[in-house]
């Protein structure tokens, strides 16, 4: 009798890891099941197994996108606002592929793919409550902590957006232009 296939964690990471890169190479539309099997040198079976099928491996690839965003949120959280919007543009330019599956839309115009609510909204914790700490230290206005952080995080967003995309000049100074943006996002925000 032949001993059963076991997909370990391995496997698992490696799927997740090859989704992200072949969807933003390609295209959700053009990527098969059977592309990310070959690329992660394991077989659909394993993708099956593991996932169900390509709508719950391409909301599985969010979602591990979005824990490995958290823990790099929580992990720079002792940095208070500047360390979480540094650490924020170094998850992005070390996972590009991933950040463009995450915040890129273009899943969720192919199949029915959104991040797991709890595990996206978990991730934007930590700046939830560096704000929080902030305010209540008095350097920071009094306002609602959530419109704050999400006021915040469209601008650290939108700037490493833009420079994910490659917008501008090759030689643009992108950390010098991150940096100044994190001062000003400090001052306009400051009690």
């Amino acid at each position: 009798m032949a001993r059963p296939i076991v997909h370990d964690l391995q496997v698992r990471r490696r799927l997740l890891a090859v989704t992200a890169e072949l969807v933003d190479r390609e295209g959700p539309a053009r990527v098969t099941l059977r592309d990310v099997a070959a690329a992660a040198d394991t077989s659909t079976t394993a993708i099956y197994s593991l996932f169900g099928g390509k709508a719950q491996l391409l909301t599985a690839a969010v979602d591990d996108g979005f824990r490995t965003f958290g823990e790099s949120q929580r992990e720079a959280a002792h940095g208070g606002l500047q360390g979480l919007g540094r650490a924020y543009r170094a998850w992005a330019l070390e996972h590009p592929a991933l950040y463009r599956l995450m915040f890129g839309g273009a899943l969720a115009a192919y199949v029915d793919c959104k991040p797991t609510p709890d595990v996206a909204s978990d991730s934007m914790l930590p700046l939830v409550e560096a704000v929080t700490e902030a305010q209540a230290a008095g350097r920071l206005r009094a306002e609602d902590p959530a419109v704050v952080a999400m006021a915040i995080w469209g601008q650290v967003h939108g700037l490493v957006s833009l420079e994910l995309a490659q917008m501008n000049d090759p030689a643009t100074d992108w950390p010098g232009i991150y940096e100044t943006a994190l001062a000003s996002v400090a001052r306009a925000w400051a009690a």
